[in-house]
């Protein structure tokens, strides 16, 4: 019997040839269709009680952008938090203090404030409040944009899988290519942030392409301003793996970047102790 020698190139010919008949299994990211990660996404936001983070925020403010970096603890139910910004300090709990902030400026008047959460004082300079800390906020502009597109899979894309503080998240991208601003008339009472919740859009995006106004309650009845049809126009989510909820959130509007919201070291529910959202408890300094 003779042997013939197989030359290298030959044999690795035979060899991607037999290869390409082997069944492949593909990554989870292939499995996952756009709406079961949607529905996994939600579910985890509806079944947070507690979550811990590190928050590194970027939002452009006056057309250049801000970067903040604060420390969270947030109870969803009651809704208790506790937020540290830099020696600033803010205590918020459901029904206490006549629905105001506890806050300890951290500086000059060095004396702890009641400051009313939607008030000029607490966001100025800041896309949002601290109401909308947490998931219901960012779930509700999701299912807005969910009702509003016409393919799923065209508006709702997975991208497959990126690391994020050494944990891997599926990335979604949230796109809509027709977005756009149109005329609103303001009714009776309306304020910019009343119109936002109507059309689950920004106040702070509409007050900046809307400059005769110099307020979100500087609105009238017949006033006419400009709306946008989305909240973005594009937003790219990097979506845990573990956890399910979102841990990296960039959102571009037809101006280019608008906002990114980063979270380190979290920490989802795990109890929290109650005397964590008391202003005596240990380390805190109101």
């Amino acid at each position: 019997m003779k042997f013939r020698v197989i030359r290298p190139l030959t044999y690795l010919l035979i060899v991607t040839v037999v290869c390409s008949f082997i069944p492949v299994d593909h990554p989870e990211t292939d499995k996952m269709t756009n709406e079961e990660l949607l529905k996994k996404m939600f579910a985890a936001m509806d079944n947070l009680k507690t979550v811990r983070y590190h928050l590194q925020c970027n939002e452009r403010i006056k057309g250049r952008m801000q970067h903040t970096e604060s420390r969270v603890k947030l109870q969803i139910s009651p809704r208790k938090l506790y937020l540290y910004i830099k020696g600033i300090e803010v205590l918020w709990c459901e029904g206490t203090n006549n629905g105001n902030a506890l806050v300890n400026p951290g500086s000059f008047p060095y004396v702890n404030l009641n400051l009313d959460p939607n008030g000029s004082l607490m966001r100025k300079d800041q896309h949002h409040t601290i109401n909308e800390m947490g998931y219901h906020y960012l779930k509700d502009i999701i299912n807005d944009g969910l009702s509003k597109s016409a393919d799923i899979d065209k508006n709702f894309i997975l991208l497959g899988e990126e690391k994020h503080n050494n944990r891997t998240c599926y990335k979604l991208s949230i796109s809509f290519p027709d977005f756009a601003w149109s005329s609103y008339t303001a009714k009776k009472n309306e304020t910019f942030v009343s119109i936002a919740r109507k059309f689950h859009v920004s106040e702070y995006m509409m007050l900046e392409n809307n400059p005769k106004h110099d307020g979100y309650s500087a609105v009238k009845e017949g006033d006419i301003i400009k709306v946008p049809n989305y909240y973005s126009k594009l937003t790219l989510l990097l979506i845990d793996k573990e956890y399910m909820l979102p841990v990296n959130n960039k959102v571009f509007d037809d101006k280019g970047l608008f906002e990114t919201y980063e979270y380190f070291d979290m920490e989802v529910n795990k109890p929290i102790d109650q005397r964590e959202f008391t202003k005596n408890f240990e380390g805190y300094n109101f």
